[in-house]
């Protein structure tokens, strides 16, 4: 179905809109339930400075927490699901701003539970819990809090940390203001002379379009704009670093790196084996550059030519299908997960389908323990987008595990192991896919799929990492950073990335950090990449039919955050501590890359 003509969203079949009434029958019902919200906020004000009373106080506020924060749950996400495929909607607007508020009355009203945990102290909480079986639940809720109680600073040095926290949030929201609202990038120019406009979202359409004019003006006129606002921009990021670097000296960290992982448990090996097992490896990125080079047929590779499509034969795939077809790849996980997978396409409506006018650009998973995990998307039949639809299930299959599991107080997981979900079930899709259609340009297809996910999250993820990591240490050396200093060095991170094989820009592809907001989560790239190698050293073994895998990667996705994410990766089968999954994931890329200089070998492109 071509969705070159935006429907309206009344236009849209109710089997592909998001089951909204699964939550709330409609609005009126969801301002009906927000009006009622605080009546179940304020009462948490009568526990406030009793908890140390005993055990009974605590367990009747840590339930009457739990009751609010389930019910404040299902107000944001109905409220941001309607505003995210209406942006229009006036109505909608008004819902998801009420919502926000709420959302700060419940923080604001909670905000004693952990202070008055601690003064408690850990002996106390122990022994409560090992008498009162309703709390032991807690056990490691309170031992993750008890573990960072060993960066926290006296009350007075806290209550200005805490003062600072609202300032230190503009950085981020300063570039995304400047980079999002107020940029207005030049047109392209296609081979015909007709101009194309160039945004945030049409800029990868057209890069991975046939037109190699359109491509090369769009990602220079791209490019261009970041470089022409290049001193601003780095002011602001290096600010962020120098924020970075002072809540971690305050808090007594090492370094600022310690600083990050250290909220996730998250030993910083699991950093520095990414980082020297990436560089180890650049080699199999160098072979890729050469064999798309010689696929595309051009003399020299340019990062504009990155992601240009190596067929012109691509499959057109209905969403129906697709779910047929992520499901046969994720047989290997057994009955009962297929019909989960399935009757949550299909029967409950996770999914908002297609695009309509008004809709959110912007994919994603969201929920909340006691609803559906729904996906927003804009599906358009292609391989693409069906690998999309597989990679957001991951996280809506993690959701939906979780919740049917773990009490509210664990019913979510870090960042840390988020992207393994999501990344498994491509894995699992593109294994399928490639042993059951030999069509060579189909094969084809699957690859250059691959290879788009490969490269953003195994080549500029570790890269913006090793970046990332350089300017924090900088700062930390007490060293100024200034645009042209940052600009030199990612440039030189992308040369030992490209190779000899493609021709690299300094200035262009040196202003790569600008243009991903990422780095203002500080170290939170590397995820990405952790995230990648965890999915298929998973998806190896599961199809490798490793006795038990299956059943420990269903586990992986029940745990939550009822323990700490890289124990929880150890009992599925993954060690980051470790290389080896990063190995392993350099083996699966290479494999693809064989495959694909096979395939494309002594082939004319067209």
């Amino acid at each position: 179905m071509s969705q070159s003509i935006l429907r309206n969203r009344n236009e849209i079949p109710i089997e592909f809109k998001w089951n909204q009434t699964s939550i709330y029958p409609n609005d009126q019902a969801w301002f009906e339930a927000a009006e009622k919200l605080p009546e179940l906020i304020k009462p948490l004000e009568q526990y406030k400075g009793h908890l140390a009373e005993g055990s009974p106080i605590l367990k009747a506020a840590l339930t009457a927490l739990e009751k609010a924060g389930a019910q404040l749950g299902k107000v944001l996400v109905y409220a941001s699901l309607r505003h995210s495929v209406d942006t229009a909607d006036g109505n909608a607007t008004r819902m998801l701003g009420k919502a926000s508020s709420l959302a700060g009355m419940f923080q604001a009203a909670a905000a004693f539970l952990d202070p008055e945990l601690v003064h408690i102290g850990q002996p106390t909480l122990t022994a409560w819990m090992e008498k009162d079986a309703e709390l032991k639940v807690y056990a490691h809720y309170a031992d993750d809090l008890f573990r960072k109680q060993t960066h926290i600073r006296s009350a007075d040095v806290e209550e200005i940390l805490g003062m600072l926290a609202p300032a230190f949030t503009s950085t981020a929201e300063t570039a995304t203001l400047l980079t999002d609202a107020d940029f207005q990038f030049k047109p392209a120019r296609a081979t015909d002379g007709k101009d194309l406009p160039v945004t945030h979202s049409t800029l990868h359409d057209i890069l991975a379009g046939p037109d190699r004019e359109a491509r090369r003006t769009a990602w220079q006129n791209y490019r261009d704009l970041y470089l022409s606002h290049k001193n601003t921009l780095a002011n602001n990021l290096n600010t962020n670093i120098q924020q970075n670097v002072f809540n971690a000296q305050a808090r007594r960290y090492s370094s600022s790196l310690e600083a990050s992982l250290f909220q996730n448990a998250v030993p910083v090996e699991v950093f520095h084996n990414l980082i020297q097992t990436f560089q180890r490896h650049l080699p199999v990125w160098h072979r890729y550059w050469k064999v798309r080079r010689q696929a595309l047929g051009v003399e020299k590779l340019h990062t504009y030519d990155i992601w240009a499509p190596l067929t012109s034969q691509r499959p057109s795939i209905p969403y129906l299908k697709a779910v047929d077809l992520i499901s046969a790849g994720l047989e290997p996980m057994g009955k009962e997960y297929v019909r989960n997978l399935r009757q949550g396409c299909l029967d409950d409506h996770w999914v908002d389908v297609y695009p309509s006018v008004g809709k959110s650009s912007v994919t994603f998973s969201s929920g909340w323990w006691g609803t559906f995990p729904f996906i927003i998307m804009s599906f358009d039949e292609t391989l693409f987008s069906v690998s999309t639809l597989a990679h957001e299930l991951g996280h809506s299959m993690h959701s939906y595990y979780t919740w049917k599991t773990q009490p509210l107080v664990y019913g979510d997981y870090s960042l840390f192991l988020a992207e393994v979900a999501s990344n498994f079930h491509q894995a699992m899709l593109r294994a399928h896919l490639l042993a059951t259609n030999n069509d060579p340009d189909f094969q084809i297809s699957v690859i250059e799929e691959a290879m788009d996910n490969f490269h953003r999250y195994f080549f500029i993820m570790p890269t913006l990492a090793r970046f990332e990591l350089e300017m924090h240490q900088r700062a930390e050396r007490g060293e100024g950073l200034i645009a042209d200093d940052m600009i030199k060095r990612m440039a030189e991170l992308y040369a030992e990335g490209y190779g000899s094989e493609v021709e690299l820009d300094c200035e262009r592809d040196g202003i790569t950090w600008a243009t991903f907001g990422h780095l203002y989560m500080d170290y939170y790239v590397y995820a990405y990449a952790t995230g990648i190698s965890g999915a298929n050293t998973l998806s190896r073994s599961i199809l490798s039919g490793k006795a038990g895998a299956a059943e420990r990667y269903i586990d992986f996705l029940k745990a939550g955050r009822s323990a700490y994410p890289v124990e929880v990766l150890k009992a599925a089968g993954v060690d980051l501590t470790t290389p080896q999954p990063v190995e392993e994931t350099f083996e699966v890329l290479e494999g693809l890359v064989d495959r694909l200089e096979a395939l494309t070998k002594n082939r004319t492109h067209k």
